[in-house]
């Protein structure tokens, strides 16, 4: 679709005539959180826990919750059912609203709500199978990554190098310990066991981070959180990847170095496949 619908404050319009004032706190300050979720033959994935994880980014930036869960769901629906595509990524954004510029909230600020969705390709059957390349760079974002703040700058940087050396993702590391990637969540495999970094106020918890473990449990494939330095994500039988629009993807090449056989493994693969029966459930 060229021109289409999303939801602005209580309409629809189309997206080319959506617009806020310029002392939208979103705009002047990135105060702001957002969400996004797929949806999948025109249901929603994982809704609850996304909806769980919006609820719980406003509460930490007080910025008062505009809807129940019912009226996101509904808004949703208005959305997503005016797309011609089954398969889709919702993005949802509120801010605290307009106000006079000033650092300090605003005391009787109404929040912004803006939704849109666009036609979502799952990666293809040619990334499944070699895997993925990433590079790595410092975690130079602020401490409150659980946040699914709006203000992505450092998020922005990270790709941009990603970018720029031919890679999909760079993966981060602050004082030597892995955190994420820029837009994903990272694991690594070793000796049939899947480790990922414990939940803290420097990662954000993605939703597949709460489904890669129920997939492990289904898979009979061990799971567990703890530090994981650089060195030990070079050296993993295998380093995937998860995230809303990538699904979850093995990482076969990191700053140019093979990871593991440097092709899709075999605990990616049971995990992948068990990925898309919970999809079609």
């Amino acid at each position: 679709m060229q021109d289409p619908l999303v939801y602005l404050n209580g309409e629809l319009t189309p997206l080319s005539e959506a617009k806020i004032p310029v002392l939208d706190r979103g705009f002047i300050f990135g105060d702001g959180v957002y969400e996004v979720i797929p949806v999948y033959n025109r249901k929603m994935f994982r809704a609850k826990q996304h909806m769980a994880r919006l609820f719980r980014s406003l509460d930490a930036i007080r910025i008062p919750n505009p809807h129940t869960e019912e009226e996101w769901m509904a808004l949703i629906d208005k959305v997503t059912s005016a797309h011609p595509a089954d398969t889709q990524l919702v993005y949802m954004q509120v801010t605290r609203g307009v106000a006079k510029r000033a650092h300090a909230f605003p005391a009787d600020a109404t929040p912004t709500v803006f939704i849109m969705t666009n036609a979502f390709t799952p990666p293809d059957a040619a990334t499944v199978d070699n895997g993925v390349r990433c590079v790595t760079t410092d975690d130079l974002r602020w401490q409150r990554c659980d946040i699914k703040s709006i203000s992505l700058l450092g998020n922005v940087l990270a790709a941009q190098y990603a970018a720029e050396n031919d890679a999909l993702e760079a993966i981060q590391f602050r004082d030597g310990l892995l955190t994420e990637g820029g837009s994903s969540n990272i694991w690594i495999v070793s000796n049939g066991a899947v480790y990922g970094p414990p939940k803290s106020t420097l990662i954000l918890e993605g939703i597949r981070y709460g489904l890669l473990e129920e997939l492990c449990a289904a898979c009979n494939i061990p799971f567990g959180s703890r530090a994981i330095t650089r060195d030990e994500v070079f050296a993993a039988d295998e380093v995937l990847m998860t995230s809303a629009g990538r699904e979850v993807l093995a990482v076969t090449v990191i700053d140019g170095k093979q990871i593991g056989t440097g092709k899709s493994g075999p605990v990616f693969r049971k995990l992948y496949a068990a990925y898309q029966d919970a999809k079609r459930a």
